[in-house]
């Protein structure tokens, strides 16, 4: 891992339903490759050299085939997906799982066991009553009565048997909290095993950068919550996972409030002192799921927790648009931009 930081820069943003499109810019000895796609409900982007364009072309459809595989397994959205079956049938028996999804649930849960429920898969007993596009947000009453069927501890998790079974009736689990994140390390190690070296790999807020673009390590823009177009700082990364989560990614304003994804299971609420979370870890699954952690338990317990993993980092923006960095990045960190 490498990183630094520079003086803050305007950067464009990614759509997030952009078309699917493939270019690339001849170099000698190789070539540069970039495609994109919508998948996930969030762009799909793959950058990355090859010696050799038809070896490029291979990896970029493996990378965006393996998206789609880990769509169809993780959509709640989708009727026929494992996650799916696991909802509709949990809290009547035990289900059996694929290796992938124990491995994630195991994982789940121990996250929410690190962030004293802070991170729980759980939470969509309650998320799935807000809908962020007609501006709908539950009742108190409709929060208190959905709250009992979202806690960890319901998940009864049989990891030799590799099954899953609900504790009570109405409990769901919703994997966003790190879904993307998976879904960018198993495309990581799909093009380490096609022999590329050089390589960006991002869905949404959550990205991976593999060795270096051209020489320089890669140069990544942690967006400014308060400007569409901005960005509060520029880290050099090789070989590291990044994962931002904002309240400016799926919200609605109701009397000036701001009600956004990031839910607090314990609550059922947006909380609101923070403005973004950007984790730098090994592995993206780690990164996402910390992300959530922090912007949930807030500024000093979440950042407590950050110090207390090896080899993570973080970057916070708070209410007041403040910068905070772990001090594995207080070296050399540029103040944030006016």
């Amino acid at each position: 891992m490498l990183f630094g930081f520079s003086k803050p820069r305007v950067q464009s943003d990614t759509p997030a339903a952009a078309p699917s499109r493939a270019w690339g810019r001849s170099q000698a000895k190789g070539e540069w490759m970039s495609r994109e796609e919508a998948i996930m409900g969030t762009a799909v982007r793959v950058e990355l050299w090859a010696p050799e364009r038809e070896q490029g072309e291979a990896a970029l459809n493996a990378v965006m085939a393996e998206m789609h595989r880990i769509d169809r397994t993780m959509s709640p959205h989708k009727s026929d997906s494992e996650l799916s079956v696991i909802n509709r049938e949990a809290s009547r028996r035990p289900v059996p799982l694929s290796a992938e999804m124990a491995r994630l649930v195991s994982r789940a849960i121990d996250f929410s066991k690190l962030s004293d429920g802070a991170f729980d898969i759980t939470y969509a007993g309650v998320g799935q009553l807000y809908d962020y596009r007609a501006g709908i947000k539950p009742s108190d009453e409709a929060v208190a009565a959905a709250k009992p069927t979202v806690g960890w501890r319901h998940l009864i998790l049989d990891r030799e048997q590799r099954t899953l079974r609900f504790a009570r009736e109405g409990v769901r689990i919703d994997l966003g909290g790190f879904a993307k994140g998976h879904a960018v390390d198993t495309s990581v190690a799909i093009l380490r095993r096609m022999g590329i070296a050089n390589a960006s790999v991002a869905a949404g807020g959550d990205s991976y950068v593999m060795g270096d673009r051209g020489g320089r390590p890669w140069s990544i823009g942690i967006r400014d919550p308060q400007r569409d177009s901005g960005v509060v700082a520029v880290l050099p990364l090789e070989d590291t996972s990044i994962s931002t989560s904002g309240d400016y990614e799926r919200f609605f304003i109701e009397d000036g409030v701001r009600h956004h994804h990031l839910l607090d299971p314990r609550t059922g609420r947006s909380p609101r002192a923070l403005r973004s979370v950007t984790i730098l870890a090994a592995d993206g699954l780690t990164s996402e799921a910390l992300s959530k952690c922090l912007f949930v338990m807030g500024l000093d317990a979440g950042m407590r927790l950050v110090e207390s993993q090896p080899g993570v980092d973080a970057v916070v923006v708070d209410a007041q648009g403040a910068l905070h960095y772990s001090s594995g990045l207080l070296d050399g960190a540029a103040a944030p931009s006016q």
